[in-house]
Protein backbone atom coordinates (compact mmCIF):
# COMPACT_ATOMS: atom_id res chain seq x y z
CA UNK A 1 0.00 0.00 0.00
CA UNK A 2 1.28 3.28 -0.97
CA UNK A 3 1.85 6.10 1.95
CA UNK A 4 2.33 9.68 1.38
CA UNK A 5 4.05 10.62 4.86
CA UNK A 6 5.57 14.95 5.17
CA UNK A 7 8.78 14.94 6.61
CA UNK A 8 10.22 17.77 8.22
CA UNK A 9 14.20 17.39 8.29
CA UNK A 10 14.75 20.14 10.96
CA UNK A 11 17.40 22.08 12.54
CA UNK A 12 21.18 20.71 14.04
CA UNK A 13 21.41 17.07 13.33
CA UNK A 14 17.93 17.15 12.07
CA UNK A 15 18.95 16.57 8.48
CA UNK A 16 21.10 13.26 9.18
CA UNK A 17 18.62 11.74 11.50
CA UNK A 18 16.06 11.77 9.55
CA UNK A 19 17.79 10.87 6.38
CA UNK A 20 18.30 7.45 8.34
CA UNK A 21 15.08 7.16 9.36
CA UNK A 22 13.82 7.51 6.03
CA UNK A 23 16.71 4.71 4.80
CA UNK A 24 15.19 2.30 7.41
CA UNK A 25 11.50 2.90 7.29
CA UNK A 26 12.05 2.62 2.68
CA UNK A 27 13.96 -0.55 3.51
CA UNK A 28 10.84 -2.11 5.88
CA UNK A 29 7.80 -0.71 4.31
CA UNK A 30 8.68 0.45 0.36
CA UNK A 31 6.05 2.45 -1.16
CA UNK A 32 6.02 5.65 0.94
CA UNK A 33 5.88 8.77 -1.23
CA UNK A 34 8.26 11.61 0.62
CA UNK A 35 7.50 15.41 1.08
CA UNK A 36 10.16 17.33 2.44
CA UNK A 37 9.30 20.66 4.16
CA UNK A 38 10.63 23.40 5.46
CA UNK A 39 10.02 24.32 9.67
CA UNK A 40 12.87 26.03 11.85
CA UNK A 41 15.89 28.23 12.20
CA UNK A 42 16.79 27.00 9.16
CA UNK A 43 12.99 27.77 7.72
CA UNK A 44 13.51 31.26 9.22
CA UNK A 45 16.72 32.17 7.37
CA UNK A 46 15.56 30.94 3.80
CA UNK A 47 11.45 31.55 4.36
CA UNK A 48 11.27 34.48 6.51
CA UNK A 49 8.74 32.17 8.69
CA UNK A 50 9.61 28.98 11.12
CA UNK A 51 7.04 26.97 9.72
CA UNK A 52 5.75 28.16 6.56
CA UNK A 53 2.63 28.14 4.86
CA UNK A 54 3.72 25.64 2.25
CA UNK A 55 4.74 22.90 5.33
CA UNK A 56 0.95 23.55 6.93
CA UNK A 57 -1.07 23.29 4.24
CA UNK A 58 1.24 19.77 2.71
CA UNK A 59 0.49 18.39 6.65
CA UNK A 60 -3.15 19.69 6.10
CA UNK A 61 -3.56 17.89 3.18
CA UNK A 62 -1.94 14.75 4.53
CA UNK A 63 -2.61 14.64 7.68
CA UNK A 64 1.03 12.46 8.93
CA UNK A 65 4.31 13.58 9.36
CA UNK A 66 7.85 12.29 10.90
CA UNK A 67 9.73 15.42 12.09
CA UNK A 68 13.37 16.07 13.15
CA UNK A 69 14.83 17.66 15.93
CA UNK A 70 14.01 21.97 15.68
CA UNK A 71 15.50 24.50 17.80
CA UNK A 72 13.84 26.98 20.00
CA UNK A 73 15.18 29.71 21.37
CA UNK A 74 15.54 30.17 25.35
CA UNK A 75 14.24 33.48 27.08
CA UNK A 76 14.04 35.16 23.69
CA UNK A 77 13.31 34.82 19.60
CA UNK A 78 10.85 32.92 17.77
CA UNK A 79 7.91 30.98 19.61
CA UNK A 80 8.18 27.08 19.99
CA UNK A 81 7.46 25.54 16.43
CA UNK A 82 6.26 22.75 18.10
CA UNK A 83 4.00 24.19 19.91
CA UNK A 84 2.40 25.96 16.77
CA UNK A 85 1.98 22.61 15.05
CA UNK A 86 0.37 21.04 18.24
CA UNK A 87 -1.90 24.23 18.51
CA UNK A 88 -2.44 24.42 14.33
CA UNK A 89 -3.25 20.96 13.57
CA UNK A 90 -5.23 19.77 17.87
CA UNK A 91 -2.55 17.58 18.59
CA UNK A 92 -3.90 17.06 21.61
CA UNK A 93 -2.45 14.15 22.54
CA UNK A 94 1.25 13.06 23.31
CA UNK A 95 2.29 10.31 23.61
CA UNK A 96 6.04 8.48 24.82
CA UNK A 97 6.65 5.12 25.23
CA UNK A 98 9.50 4.50 27.40
CA UNK A 99 11.43 1.04 27.58
CA UNK A 100 14.45 -0.82 28.25
CA UNK A 101 16.41 -1.40 25.77
CA UNK A 102 19.11 -4.26 24.89
CA UNK A 103 22.31 -3.78 25.52
CA UNK A 104 21.91 -0.21 27.22
CA UNK A 105 22.75 -0.28 30.61
CA UNK A 106 21.02 2.05 33.16
CA UNK A 107 20.22 2.19 36.85
CA UNK A 108 16.79 0.49 36.28
CA UNK A 109 15.89 -2.75 33.74
CA UNK A 110 12.41 -3.71 32.68
CA UNK A 111 10.83 -0.32 32.60
CA UNK A 112 8.00 -0.56 29.97
CA UNK A 113 5.44 2.96 30.61
CA UNK A 114 3.57 5.30 28.49
CA UNK A 115 3.86 8.84 29.20
CA UNK A 116 0.40 10.58 27.92
CA UNK A 117 0.27 14.36 27.85
CA UNK A 118 -2.31 16.86 27.47
CA UNK A 119 -0.21 18.90 24.81
CA UNK A 120 -2.79 21.75 24.25
CA UNK A 121 -3.57 23.78 27.23
CA UNK A 122 -2.03 24.61 30.86
CA UNK A 123 0.86 27.23 31.22
CA UNK A 124 1.72 25.79 27.93
CA UNK A 125 -1.30 27.94 26.10
CA UNK A 126 1.46 31.09 26.26
CA UNK A 127 -0.90 33.30 28.20
CA UNK A 128 1.31 35.83 29.62
CA UNK A 129 2.57 39.50 30.08
CA UNK A 130 3.99 41.99 31.94
CA UNK A 131 1.78 43.58 34.56
CA UNK A 132 3.89 46.26 36.17
CA UNK A 133 7.72 46.58 35.67
CA UNK A 134 9.63 42.94 37.50
CA UNK A 135 6.18 41.41 37.56
CA UNK A 136 5.16 38.77 34.94
CA UNK A 137 2.18 37.12 35.19
CA UNK A 138 1.82 33.33 33.03
CA UNK A 139 -1.86 31.76 33.10
CA UNK A 140 -2.82 28.11 33.23
CA UNK A 141 -5.74 27.21 31.11
CA UNK A 142 -8.26 24.24 31.55
CA UNK A 143 -10.66 23.52 30.20
CA UNK A 144 -13.46 20.73 30.61
CA UNK A 145 -13.70 19.68 27.39
CA UNK A 146 -9.67 19.63 27.00
CA UNK A 147 -9.36 17.17 30.29
CA UNK A 148 -12.05 15.14 29.71
CA UNK A 149 -10.61 14.61 25.68
CA UNK A 150 -6.89 13.46 26.88
CA UNK A 151 -8.21 11.21 29.80
CA UNK A 152 -10.52 9.53 27.09
CA UNK A 153 -7.58 9.13 25.21
CA UNK A 154 -5.64 7.61 27.75
CA UNK A 155 -7.70 5.00 28.78
CA UNK A 156 -8.90 3.94 25.26
CA UNK A 157 -4.88 3.47 24.44
CA UNK A 158 -5.02 1.86 27.93
CA UNK A 159 -7.64 -0.62 27.06
CA UNK A 160 -6.71 -1.26 23.26
CA UNK A 161 -3.17 -2.08 24.03
CA UNK A 162 -4.06 -4.41 27.19
CA UNK A 163 -2.30 -2.14 29.57
CA UNK A 164 -2.53 -2.74 33.21
CA UNK A 165 -3.02 0.83 35.04
CA UNK A 166 -3.49 4.42 34.64
CA UNK A 167 -1.93 6.54 36.56
CA UNK A 168 -2.69 10.33 36.77
CA UNK A 169 -0.32 12.72 38.03
CA UNK A 170 -1.66 16.24 39.51
CA UNK A 171 -0.80 18.74 42.44
CA UNK A 172 -4.87 19.71 43.06
CA UNK A 173 -3.95 19.63 46.79
CA UNK A 174 -2.55 23.35 45.65
CA UNK A 175 -4.09 24.25 42.30
CA UNK A 176 -7.45 22.61 43.52
CA UNK A 177 -9.57 24.51 40.36
CA UNK A 178 -7.29 23.90 36.91
CA UNK A 179 -5.53 20.48 38.48
CA UNK A 180 -8.85 19.63 40.05
CA UNK A 181 -10.66 19.51 37.07
CA UNK A 182 -7.83 17.50 35.19
CA UNK A 183 -8.10 14.97 37.99
CA UNK A 184 -11.86 15.36 38.56
CA UNK A 185 -11.96 14.38 34.52
CA UNK A 186 -9.73 11.63 35.23
CA UNK A 187 -11.60 10.19 37.47
CA UNK A 188 -15.30 10.24 35.38
CA UNK A 189 -13.41 8.76 32.87
CA UNK A 190 -12.51 5.49 34.18
CA UNK A 191 -15.52 5.19 35.49
CA UNK A 192 -17.43 5.62 31.98
CA UNK A 193 -14.24 3.58 29.69
CA UNK A 194 -12.20 1.42 31.54
CA UNK A 195 -13.39 0.15 34.92
CA UNK A 196 -11.31 -2.80 34.12
CA UNK A 197 -8.03 -1.14 33.90
CA UNK A 198 -7.10 -0.13 37.89
CA UNK A 199 -6.75 3.58 38.51
CA UNK A 200 -4.53 5.65 40.64
CA UNK A 201 -3.82 9.04 41.85
CA UNK A 202 -0.37 10.81 42.41
CA UNK A 203 0.56 13.99 43.65
CA UNK A 204 3.56 14.80 41.03
CA UNK A 205 5.97 15.42 43.40
CA UNK A 206 5.33 12.46 45.19
CA UNK A 207 4.65 10.16 42.28
CA UNK A 208 8.58 11.99 40.70
CA UNK A 209 10.19 10.42 43.92
CA UNK A 210 8.34 6.71 43.52
CA UNK A 211 9.44 7.00 39.85
CA UNK A 212 12.97 6.82 40.53
CA UNK A 213 12.38 4.86 43.37
CA UNK A 214 10.85 1.93 41.37
CA UNK A 215 9.45 3.22 38.08
CA UNK A 216 8.11 -0.82 37.41
CA UNK A 217 5.28 0.13 40.05
CA UNK A 218 4.08 2.54 37.06
CA UNK A 219 2.09 1.47 33.48
CA UNK A 220 0.54 4.39 32.01
CA UNK A 221 0.49 7.62 33.14
CA UNK A 222 -1.52 10.66 32.45
CA UNK A 223 -0.47 14.32 33.24
CA UNK A 224 -1.32 18.12 32.21
CA UNK A 225 0.90 19.69 29.50
CA UNK A 226 3.84 21.38 31.79
CA UNK A 227 4.17 18.67 33.73
CA UNK A 228 4.04 15.83 30.91
CA UNK A 229 7.10 17.71 29.36
CA UNK A 230 9.07 17.36 32.45
CA UNK A 231 8.26 13.86 33.55
CA UNK A 232 8.59 12.81 29.77
CA UNK A 233 12.35 13.93 30.14
CA UNK A 234 12.55 12.08 33.52
CA UNK A 235 11.53 8.51 32.85
CA UNK A 236 13.43 9.03 29.19
CA UNK A 237 15.98 9.29 31.90
CA UNK A 238 15.41 5.74 32.98
CA UNK A 239 16.40 3.85 30.22
CA UNK A 240 19.44 5.47 29.17
CA UNK A 241 18.26 9.34 27.77
CA UNK A 242 16.54 10.86 24.91
CA UNK A 243 18.22 9.21 22.15
CA UNK A 244 16.83 6.10 22.78
CA UNK A 245 12.64 7.53 22.97
CA UNK A 246 10.33 8.22 20.70
CA UNK A 247 7.40 10.55 20.40
CA UNK A 248 4.30 11.49 19.14
CA UNK A 249 1.97 14.19 18.56
CA UNK A 250 -1.94 12.39 18.04
CA UNK A 251 -4.88 14.38 17.12
CA UNK A 252 -8.82 13.17 16.30
CA UNK A 253 -7.29 13.34 12.46
CA UNK A 254 -3.52 14.22 12.56
CA UNK A 255 -0.73 12.65 13.50
CA UNK A 256 3.16 14.41 13.71
CA UNK A 257 5.91 11.49 15.06
CA UNK A 258 9.19 13.27 16.08
CA UNK A 259 12.32 12.62 18.14
CA UNK A 260 12.03 14.11 21.55
CA UNK A 261 15.60 15.49 21.90
CA UNK A 262 17.04 18.49 21.21
CA UNK A 263 18.71 19.75 17.67
CA UNK A 264 22.69 19.19 19.29
CA UNK A 265 24.36 22.13 16.89
CA UNK A 266 27.71 21.50 18.12
CA UNK A 267 27.93 17.76 16.35
CA UNK A 268 25.69 18.66 13.35
CA UNK A 269 27.25 17.72 10.11
CA UNK A 270 29.59 15.18 11.68
CA UNK A 271 28.23 12.32 11.19
CA UNK A 272 28.24 11.46 15.15
CA UNK A 273 23.79 12.01 15.77
CA UNK A 274 21.85 8.68 17.42
CA UNK A 275 19.67 8.32 14.74
CA UNK A 276 17.55 5.78 16.83
CA UNK A 277 14.69 8.11 18.78
CA UNK A 278 13.29 9.07 15.09
CA UNK A 279 13.80 5.52 13.44
CA UNK A 280 11.76 4.51 16.58
CA UNK A 281 9.17 7.43 15.89
CA UNK A 282 8.74 6.22 12.73
CA UNK A 283 7.94 2.23 13.89
CA UNK A 284 5.18 4.62 16.17
CA UNK A 285 4.34 6.18 12.88
CA UNK A 286 4.06 2.72 11.08
CA UNK A 287 2.29 0.97 13.45
CA UNK A 288 -0.22 4.35 13.16
CA UNK A 289 -0.74 3.57 9.39
CA UNK A 290 -1.29 0.39 9.74
CA UNK A 291 1.54 -1.15 8.75
CA UNK A 292 2.51 -2.99 11.86
CA UNK A 293 4.76 -5.89 10.04
CA UNK A 294 6.85 -3.47 8.71
CA UNK A 295 7.24 -1.82 12.10
CA UNK A 296 8.10 -5.01 13.99
CA UNK A 297 10.66 -5.82 11.70
CA UNK A 298 12.58 -2.36 12.02
CA UNK A 299 12.35 -2.98 15.95
CA UNK A 300 13.34 -6.46 15.77
CA UNK A 301 16.17 -5.04 13.80
CA UNK A 302 17.61 -2.33 15.91
CA UNK A 303 17.07 -4.27 19.10
CA UNK A 304 19.78 -7.04 17.45
CA UNK A 305 21.74 -4.39 17.20
CA UNK A 306 22.12 -3.41 20.23
CA UNK A 307 21.62 -6.69 22.01
CA UNK A 308 25.03 -7.41 20.37
CA UNK A 309 26.44 -4.63 22.08
CA UNK A 310 29.28 -3.93 19.37
CA UNK A 311 30.77 -0.49 19.83
CA UNK A 312 31.49 -0.47 16.10
CA UNK A 313 27.25 -0.57 15.55
CA UNK A 314 25.87 2.22 18.43
CA UNK A 315 26.48 5.51 18.07
CA UNK A 316 29.31 7.73 21.28
CA UNK A 317 25.91 8.58 23.45
CA UNK A 318 25.43 5.15 24.06
CA UNK A 319 28.75 3.53 24.64
CA UNK A 320 29.98 2.98 20.59
CA UNK A 321 32.37 4.87 18.60
CA UNK A 322 30.04 4.38 15.15
CA UNK A 323 28.94 7.09 13.01
CA UNK A 324 24.93 7.80 12.44
CA UNK A 325 25.73 5.90 9.20
CA UNK A 326 27.42 2.99 10.48
CA UNK A 327 24.48 2.55 13.00
CA UNK A 328 22.09 3.12 10.32
CA UNK A 329 23.66 0.12 8.14
CA UNK A 330 23.84 -1.95 11.25
CA UNK A 331 20.31 -2.30 11.18
CA UNK A 332 19.38 -2.37 7.95
CA UNK A 333 21.63 -5.39 7.63
CA UNK A 334 19.62 -7.05 9.84
CA UNK A 335 16.71 -6.25 8.46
Amino acid sequence: MSHTICLIPGDGIGPEVTRAARRVMDAACPGIDWIELPAGAAAAAEFGDVLPERTIEAIEEHRLALKGPLTTPVGHGFASVNVRLRKHFNLYAAVRPVRSMPGIRTRYEDVDLVVIRENTEGLYSGLEHEVVPGVVESLKIATRAGCERIARFAFRYARERGRRKVTVFHKANIMKLSDGLFLDCARSMHAALASEVEFEERIIDNGCMQLVRDPAQFDVLLLENLYGDVVSDLCAGLVGGLGVVPGSNIGDDCAVFEAVHGSAPDIAGKNLANPLALIMSGVMLLNHIGESRSAERIKAAYDAVLARENPAERTRDIGGRATTEAFTDAILRRL
